[in-house]
């Protein structure tokens, strides 16, 4: 069973997915939030396996939530899943950053979003690195930001360093292995340990490190 618990200031949201969530066999609505410090507080209680964030929210809000959330040793297990409007939210980026596993459109449709949250639930890539890119390189062109190369960025060796530049690039793990004539078992093994060595939670936030690190613009 996959617990979710959603947090968006908005009621008729939250009933909306709660609704759709509870409708599925193997998922369930464990909490729900209507602002970032009622999540903190309702995620250390119920412990989720997902949590649908809202980043626009009154006092404290999902971006500062979900910093605090991925960085609660006990909430290692939470995934988050940023819901925005992306033509408005400025900070998906950060949200990226500060640990969460991707994010969604507020128009995506009930079925592609019930399938992000199993995927993200099983420890997955949350959307296609080919969206996860393209919505990157938006907030990255709309709002430059000096590079800040990762700390370990200095351990990867260059068919690793290679290698995140083709994650960044939109790239799955057949597509890599075909780029560069090596398995697919291969590619994916120079993703996990570069994914290691960078302490990225997951692929989506591998293309974050990328852009900040200047191995893709």
């Amino acid at each position: 069973m996959i617990n979710v618990m959603i947090v968006d200031d908005q009621d008729l949201v939250r009933l909306g997915l709660r609704v759709l969530i509870d409708n599925e066999d193997e998922m369930t609505c464990v909490g729900e939030a209507s602002d970032g410090l009622a999540a903190i507080e309702t995620a250390q209680a119920v412990t989720p396996d997902v949590i649908l964030m809202d980043i626009r929210m009154p006092g404290v809000d999902g971006l500062q939530a979900t910093q605090r959330i991925t960085a609660d040793p006990k909430l290692s297990g939470a995934k988050v899943i940023v819901l925005t409007t992306f033509e408005h939210d400025q900070y998906v980026f950060d949200a990226l950053r500060y640990g969460a596993s991707g994010f969604l459109l507020k128009d995506t449709k009930p079925a592609d979003l019930l399938q992000a949250i199993r995927l993200v639930a099983d420890g997955a890539a949350l959307l296609s690195p080919t969206v996860t890119r393209r919505l990157v390189q938006e907030f990255v062109s709309s709002s430059p930001r000096p590079l800040k190369p990762h700390p370990n960025l200095g351990t990867l060796t260059e068919r690793e360093r290679e290698i995140v530049a083709l994650v960044a690039e939109g790239m799955n793990n057949d597509e890599i292995a075909a780029q560069l004539v090596v398995s697919p078992a291969t590619a994916r093994t120079h993703v996990s340990r570069a994914m290691t060595k960078l302490g990225a939670r997951d692929r989506a936030q591998l293309v974050v490190f990328a852009y900040q690190s200047g191995l893709a613009r």
